[in-house]
């Protein structure tokens, strides 16, 4: 039979492998633009370390975060 124990699923072929490129060459134009593009990308949290009392309390300052964050996207767009 196979090797793998029983406790565990087998694992599928690999297909191809990812190659490391050589020291000190850079990422390509491409590679950097993507890169830069995600960089400049910010949170919709704010800073810091947040307590609430239960799971509504969260959920409503996720989304009021996330509100404030489209609004601003908004405005920056028109």
């Amino acid at each position: 039979m196979s090797s793998v124990p029983p406790d565990q699923q087998p694992i599928a072929r690999i297909v191809g492998r990812r190659t490391q490129p050589p020291v000190g060459t850079l990422p390509s134009p491409e590679a950097r633009a993507a890169a830069a593009s995600w960089a400049k990308r910010l949170t919709c949290a704010p800073k810091g370390v947040f307590r609430y009392a239960n799971h509504q309390e969260m959920a409503s300052a996720r989304d009021r975060w996330r509100v404030q964050a489209i609004v601003e996207t908004q405005r920056r767009r028109a």
